[in-house]
């Protein structure tokens, strides 16, 4: 921990205290006299394990970049610090499986609390390694305003720290934040317009490897069936400035297209219980990615 960014963890603590002025009951200040007829809320938070498992193909000279992809690439650097051969040779191309295990509490109905850690297994071309925790990661996710049928959007920010690990000389620390504008187009929020910017800035303790900024701009729409199948598109234009190792490149910089296609099962009260995302990003060459979510709830309301 003695790599980590001054400025990024008070701004990543900044955030956290304004946050959890949001977990703050607000039926407090709302007390009638018609309490009585008004069913009370569940006081205890759904609490589950957001169980994810990632298949992607990583093109050479590049890292596991896209949406929310910061356990892919800590596990890639992780990968890479341990061949240093490879590293004088640039980053080859990969196929990864990692799996995410954030225990994630909803605190309300506007925030969540996670962390966890991720494991993967890598094949560069000489077979797959050994699967192994390869990061940890802790965030908070807010909506910072909810529409409910007005005219301003829902407003959500998500912030999320991931370290890789070992914690040694070459380990790394991402923060990735993602700003999401929902703008619904019925009362019940079941179709709308989705729009927002996701920035990662990873901090390498070396004093020779860098690694630059990565963000993505996009836009989009959902549309939810009654039968509670949810479909959510994401497209938009992903700009790496790549990575150095003492003077060398090992990441080119690039400024390509991504796809996101999001299909989630959900019950009548919004909780996800099953789903699967596909996403396509150009780096320039594409790199392919399937995600299935399968939460695993231990208090589900």
């Amino acid at each position: 921990m003695s790599h980590r960014s001054p400025t990024s963890a008070s701004v990543l603590r900044a955030v956290a205290i304004g946050l959890l002025c949001l977990t703050i009951p607000a039926g407090a200040a709302h007390a009638t006299d018609d309490e009585e007829d008004t069913p009370a809320k569940p006081v205890v938070p759904n609490i589950y394990l957001d169980l994810r498992t990632t298949y992607a193909t990583i093109p050479a000279g590049t890292l596991g970049l896209g949406f929310g992809n910061t356990s892919l690439s800590a596990a890639f650097e992780a990968l890479a610090a341990q061949r240093g051969a490879m590293l004088q040779n640039g980053l080859p191309a990969a196929k990864s499986i990692a799996v995410d295990l954030p225990l994630t509490v909803d605190v309300s109905d506007r925030v969540s609390l996670y962390g966890g850690v991720s494991g993967s297994t890598t094949d560069i071309g000489g077979g797959w390694s050994t699967f192994d925790i390869t990061s940890w990661n802790i965030g908070v996710q807010a909506d910072l305003h909810q529409q409910n049928g007005g005219r301003i959007p829902t407003i959500t920010l998500q912030s999320t720290l991931t370290q890789s690990v070992p914690n040694e000389q070459g380990m790394t620390n991402s923060f990735n934040h993602v700003l999401e504008f929902d703008y619904a187009l019925d009362e019940d929020e079941t179709r709308g317009w989705i729009a927002g910017v996701q920035y990662t800035r990873t901090d390498v303790a070396s004093l020779i490897a860098r690694i630059r900024p990565n963000t993505i701009l996009y836009a989009g729409g959902y549309y939810q069936w009654p039968s509670n199948w949810k479909f959510t598109g994401r497209l938009g234009v992903q700009s790496f400035g790549g990575g150095q190792l003492a003077g060398r490149t090992l990441a080119e910089p690039f400024t390509q297209p991504i796809l996101r296609l999001d299909l989630d099962r959900m019950d009548d009260n919004d909780n996800r219980l099953f789903g699967i995302t596909a996403q396509i990003a150009w780096m320039p060459k594409p790199s392919y990615q399937v995600t299935l979510r399968t939460p695993l709830y231990a208090v589900r309301n």
